[in-house]
């Protein structure tokens, strides 16, 4: 940049010059600064060429978005607004425009203005080309995301992981084990989810990359392990304050909200949840973090506060009109409906959430369902529920929500022991992973080659996971990684 600032440059060189300054800044973490940057850039671009001011604008959308609240406050809805007001590409949309228009809409009209356009870019991504995945892969998930779509993003993400891994693009990597690592642990495959956190760590320290995982913060949260998941979210605030990445901070309030309700301290999964959706323009994060909101005020005794982030989720699940969009809004309707209305909303999530993939969401329905059951004087209904609930939430790992379970069964006169760790637990979640690769046959150089290690320590850790498993041979690790109380869901 120096260099070319001393030469004498024309109209289109000047503004190449603009947009390296806003890939510069977004690359360096710097997101606010960056999507300032690039929307100057975009803006330049627009007379000189119009699909490069495109693509500009969806990064320095990218940018603003991880930016988040630490972004200038103007600079998403310019963003925004300036794409609204572009020509329409010319011929058959890209997956880009569609995302880009739907993204715009997003802020500038609302969700159900939205929600068709990144429906159909939501569909356009399934089949993006390898050099698309490679610069554009990441965003692409943003609708599946945004539209309340599990197993788009889960079948997205699983694409985008294995197309980096045969390429060998080891930089970009990370990012993507990330975005795979989130969609695992909605389904409850938390086993799955540790090991792409280690992997991802393996990748970062061999590369020399500064990117830091979330997978191990929401996971952390949905096992209820408090002392990890509460370092993992202060650090994760810390950090977002340090890098100007407010949507870090906004994950790590989702995080502590999911852990303070699986605990049953309402009050604090209140303050976080609120933290959570605050900013009005993320499309994600602070969605999902509105079910939270919803039971803990509602469980707090806030119904005011409840009610009001009610409104805010119907607004992204009514458009949306999916099994998982539909089964969170009918579960967060009963916490706050009484009598006929509310055993027909919790039947209804039950069975809208038991047609999808989202295992964890199911179980805090038949949680919630029993707790209501049992508030009604409906013991033996209850004891249904609330069974069904411990039984899930133990087997897929949801320590404090299964404690939660177990000590509503215990008020209905039931009394079920606490669960101990099992042997799944004893694993590191690198170990873990070496076991998964080598129950799926790769050899001990070819595990050691995609985690970077050499064959010997390999073998080292295999004979620990033997030792653990109480195996002898890698014939055994599919009956041991899928003995009973295990979540083994295939990778």
């Amino acid at each position: 940049m120096a260099t070319a600032e001393a030469e004498a440059l024309d109209e289109f060189q000047r503004t190449q010059l603009d947009l390296l300054r806003g890939h510069a800044a977004f690359a360096s973490g710097s997101g606010g600064d960056g999507a300032a940057l690039l929307l100057k850039a975009a803006k330049q671009l627009e007379p000189l060429d119009l699909e490069l001011a495109r693509e500009t604008y969806l990064t320095a959308w990218r940018a603003a978005a991880l930016a988040g609240h630490l972004a200038e406050r103007d600079v998403l809805p310019e963003i925004c607004h300036a794409v609204r007001a572009l020509p329409p590409p010319p011929g058959t949309p890209r997956p880009l425009d569609l995302l880009l228009d739907g993204l715009a809409l997003l802020t500038t009209s609302g969700r159900a203005a939205a929600t068709p356009a990144l429906q159909r870019a939501a569909k356009a991504f399934a089949d993006m080309p390898m050099e698309d995945v490679l610069r554009w892969g990441l965003v692409s998930t943003s609708a599946n995301a945004a539209v309340w779509d599990d197993e788009g993003f889960l079948a997205v993400s699983e694409r985008q992981v294995q197309l980096l891994r045969d390429a060998g693009a080891l930089a970009e990597l990370p990012l993507y084990l990330s975005s795979l690592g989130l969609a695992r642990t909605w389904i409850g495959d938390f086993a799955g989810a540790a090991a792409l956190a280690a992997e991802s760590d393996s990748v970062a320290a061999a590369t020399g990359s500064r990117f830091v995982t979330h997978t191990l913060l929401r996971l952390r949260a949905l096992q209820g392990r408090e002392a990890e998941a509460s370092a993992l979210i202060a650090s994760a605030i810390d950090q977002a304050a340090a890098r100007g990445q407010g949507l870090a901070a906004i994950l790590a309030y989702w995080a502590a909200a999911v852990l303070y309700n699986g605990l049953a301290r309402y009050e604090e999964a209140a303050s976080a949840a609120r933290q959570a959706t605050s900013n009005a323009f993320e499309p994600w994060v602070s969605m999902w973090a509105l079910p939270e909101l919803v039971e803990a005020a509602a469980r707090g005794g806030d119904t005011e506060l409840a009610r009001e982030a009610l409104g805010r989720l119907v607004e992204t699940t009514q458009p949306c009109g999916n099994d998982f969009a539909l089964g969170i809004e009918a579960r967060c309707r009963a916490l706050l409906s009484d009598g006929a209305a509310a055993d027909e909303l919790y039947r209804e999530a039950i069975g809208r959430l038991g047609r999808t993939k989202v295992r964890p969401e199911l179980a805090r329905a038949h949680l919630l369902c029993g707790e209501w059951l049992r508030r009604q004087g409906r013991r033996v209904d209850a004891r249904e529920q609330l069974r069904t609930a411990h039984s899930m939430l133990a087997a897929i790992g949801m320590e404090a929500f299964a404690e939660r379970a177990r000590r509503e069964l215990s008020a209905t006169g039931e009394t079920v022991r606490k669960r101990s760790a099992g042997t799944r637990d004893e694993l590191t979640p690198q170990e873990e992973q070496i076991a998964r690769l080598a129950r799926d046959g790769l050899s001990n150089p070819e595990i050691g080659a995609q985690l970077f290690l050499s064959a010997r320590t390999v073998e080292w850790h295999l004979r620990k996971v033997f030792a653990k498993l109480g195996i002898s041979s890698r014939r055994q690790l599919h009956a041991a990684l899928t003995q009973p109380g295990r979540t083994d869901l295939p990778t």
